[in-house]
């Protein structure tokens, strides 16, 4: 618990010491609350309103204004008349870069390859992706990411247009309703609904509160707009929670439900009730100096089953699933970010790896750097469910390990009676993690899920640390926090 809202109570904790007077008592907003943050935002906000206008009292003749009175949007549609002339190409055509790739000017990759790495019988559906980047100015090291822009399947698209009575095909110009608005850097100008729909409103996303309190305005049905109020009501979190964030409902599915609402929204209010679909990031799981130009990543495809009878699947994962190279030319807009994990420069320095699943990623790119550059003192613990169905690139660890690049230990969770994770190969191997650590000054990476492994991972350390180390279990702790804090221990982990 001591992460909990660290920044917001260090900044507190700051003003405070620079002499500032707070207004309230500082609020601690809990994304776990069953009612989210809200829970304590809510009460704190109308706190805070009630002071403000107390100690600044409103001029004579201006008001607040009431929550009854609808806003106006944020932009107009103007539609264009269809024998308007058409606007040549698309946004992903590959052209020529001016500047390196970014989230406002993404690279349309092509996609090379798409391949299956798990066992057609296995539950998860796991995908190595190669993509093109060549003459893109991409440069990258191991433990950076890639961000990838999905878009939303035909079928969700079509179905959101049949709901509003759009027609997909009609032309607009965007205009900003007050002055000096800036229009969204990635819609183009004029623009298709179907464009907009696709590549800009997130339709899969679950919708938050404010979506309901928009559409209540637009709602012609009694019946409807009473439960949309109570939806946006402080009162009615819970049962908002029970309806959307448990079952992982998404705006479209909402949509339906409220279909006398849905068919009266403006097209105006399309921007400013949807959010904009965005970037997912994706560890790189592969190095320049072993595959120039290229990018390739190790991507779960997430589907899971909720109390709703469709499965639940991630935008992003299922579309670039469902891409076929193939089949033609497919483009990926994408770009390259930093990373959190930092590599060793010394080449006579060893790295301990622990990816789990999806999380050995970074260190695939890692291992084939280091590898390519002619560095030994590779150490990797994998771990997955099964060998013969979910050990991806076996063929490549295994060819590193004959030549002696690699040191590989293994967990297959389910291949035996009792559960062996990489936690239980780390104490299993404890006298080699303490050499490597006390006398070769490794360095310890760790990626995967973010639920319990973290947390296991840490303890199979430190005993390794009270063990082989003869630390006491305080000073293994103290150990741990100073490997951390020397960037000799580092961690990305994703729920």
């Amino acid at each position: 618990m001591r992460w909990f809202n660290f920044v917001a109570k260090k900044l507190h904790k700051r003003v405070l010491q620079l002499g500032g007077n707070p207004l309230l008592p500082v609020a601690l907003g809990d994304d776990q609350h069953d009612l989210g943050p809200d829970a304590v935002v809510d009460p704190w906000l109308q706190a805070l309103w009630d002071k403000i206008l107390a100690l600044y009292p409103l001029p004579p003749g201006l008001e607040i204004i009431s929550p009854d009175v609808r806003l106006p949007p944020k932009y107009t549609l103007h539609y264009l008349a269809e024998d308007s002339p058409h606007p040549d190409g698309g946004l992903l055509q590959p052209t020529a870069p001016r500047t390196v790739p970014s989230e406002l000017h993404p690279f349309p990759a092509r996609m090379v390859s798409n391949q299956r790495v798990t066992a057609d019988s296995h539950f998860q559906d796991v995908r190595l992706i190669e993509f093109d980047v060549v003459a893109s100015g991409i440069t990258f090291n191991a433990g950076d990411v890639v961000m990838i822009q999905p878009q939303n399947c035909p079928e969700d698209v079509q179905q959101f247009c049949q709901l509003l009575r759009l027609d997909p095909d009609r032309r607009f110009v965007l205009k900003p309703t007050e002055p000096g608005t800036s229009l969204p850097a990635l819609l183009p100008q004029p623009c298709t609904i179907r464009y907009l729909v696709t590549h800009y409103l997130d339709i899969s996303c679950v919708p938050r509160r404010s979506f309901f309190e928009l559409l209540s305005y637009f709602s012609t049905n009694e019946l409807e707009r009473e439960k949309l109020q109570e939806f946006s009501s402080a009162q009615g979190q819970e049962e908002l929670y029970s309806y959307c964030n448990r079952p992982r409902r998404t705006t479209l599915e909402a949509l339906w439900d409220f279909p006398h609402t849905t068919c009266a929204v403006p097209p105006d209010y399309l921007l400013d009730l949807i959010p904009r679909i965005r970037p997912r990031a994706f560890s790189i799981a592969s190095s320049m100096l072993a595959h120039p130009d290229r990018i390739q990543i190790l991507m779960a495809v997430v589907q899971y089953k909720t109390r709703l009878s469709k499965p639940r699947r991630g935008l992003c994962s299922t579309w670039l699933a469902s891409l076929n190279p193939e089949q033609g030319d497919v483009r990926v807009p994408l770009w390259v970010k930093k990373g959190g994990m930092k590599f060793p420069a010394d080449p006579d320095t060893p790295v301990i790896m622990i990816g789990p699943g999806t999380g050995v990623a970074p260190f695939r790119a890692a291992i084939q750097e280091r590898v390519a550059q002619g560095r030994r003192g590779n150490c990797l613990f994998f771990g997955c469910r099964q060998k013969s169905k979910d050990f991806y690139c076996q063929a490549e660890w295994e060819e590193l390990v004959t030549k002696g690049f690699l040191t590989l230990f293994t967990a297959f969770s389910r291949d035996q009676e009792e559960k062996v994770y990489v936690q239980h190969r780390i104490r299993e191997n404890r006298r080699l993690v303490w050499e490597l650590l006390s006398s070769g000054s490794a360095h310890v990476y760790l990626a995967g899920n973010a639920k319990q492994m973290p947390a296991a991972v840490a303890e199979a350390l430190q005993s390794v640390l009270q063990l082989e180390g003869g630390l006491s279990p305080s000073e293994a702790e103290e150990h741990l926090t100073a490997l951390e804090r020397s960037q000799r221990f580092q961690s990305e982990t994703w729920s």
